[in-house]
């Protein structure tokens, strides 16, 4: 079996901390896909893939020097966030012979009993009882949690003081990435996110499984249509951003850049031709 994760870790300041993560996951047996820090957010997202047992033993050590320097207490950015390890993710790419279910529990139970964390199991991984707590527990983010009794899969039933708690499992391959605007006109960014929830909410075809947010992005005077395609199959990059820059255009809002965060599939490069992807980035 060939294992993809994609942690979501709360820092996006800290240089220092993003060098140890290169160290860490530098000249072991690993394809590094993804590795960037962005400042606004204060958020560092990370993909990396390999043999499971190597993908499990090296995420633990990014948390063990994660957690000896995060404190959400102190932190601020515009990204939504519950945990210093935030959501952690874990795709597979190449089937096999691998207990991954039991794995996974494994991993979150060794990581909550060693730093003391509550960990939510989510999607693939979930038990059925998490699954409408979820969305309330990351609209309240951290300081929410810290007065809350929580119900975790595993660890406390307090959020860590520093850390909080983290959300981890299986799931299927999405495709995140940002469309940023010029400007400061968020309300105009947060409406076209919304439509694009109102339509998928409504069952119209062109927005199934589109997740938009929209966020400011003061240190680059932009703004920022975040948006994760869940159903990669069925809506492809190419049209987000066609429909995203067609509705902009009608507000003059100023096209300034596209992005994709973390990976994506081979296959879906012919829906990725507006998309600036790096080759590492590419996952058969």
């Amino acid at each position: 079996m060939r294992l993809l994760t994609v942690p979501n870790w709360s820092f996006g300041r800290d240089k220092d901390l993003l060098r140890i993560f290169e160290d860490l996951l530098t000249g072991w047996d690993l394809k590094v896909h993804f590795l960037q820090s962005d400042l606004d957010h204060n958020r560092t997202v990370s993909a990396f893939s390999g043999d499971p047992e190597l993908v499990f033993e090296r995420l633990e050590r990014l948390a063990e020097a994660a957690f000896e320097r995060i404190d959400l207490n102190r932190h601020i950015g515009v990204h939504p966030r519950i945990g210093a390890l935030d959501v952690c993710p874990f795709i597979v790419l190449e089937p096999g012979a691998y207990p991954l279910a039991s794995k996974i529990e494994l991993f979150a139970k060794k990581l909550a009993d060693r730093f003391e964390l509550p960990i939510f199991l989510y999607e693939k991984s979930e038990h059925g009882v998490h699954q409408r707590d979820l969305p309330a527990l990351r609209k309240g983010g951290f300081g929410s949690l810290l007065a809350r009794t929580l119900e975790p899969d595993f660890g406390p039933n307090a959020a860590h003081r520093f850390l909080g708690a983290t959300v981890l499992g299986e799931r299927d391959f999405l495709i995140a990435m940002n469309v940023n605007f010029k400007g400061n006109d968020l309300e105009v960014v947060k409406g076209i996110a919304k439509a694009i929830r109102r339509s998928r909410d409504s069952g119209d075809d062109r927005f199934a499984g589109v997740r938009a947010l929209g966020f400011p992005l003061a240190s680059r005077n932009q703004v920022q249509l975040s948006l994760n395609i869940t159903q990669p199959d069925l809506v492809t990059p190419d049209e987000m951003i066609q429909w995203a820059l067609q509705q902009a255009r009608g507000v003059r809002l100023a096209h300034a850049k596209s992005e994709l965060i973390g990976v994506i599939r081979r296959r879906d490069l012919p829906g990725s031709q507006f998309l600036p992807i790096h080759p590492s980035q590419i996952v058969d």
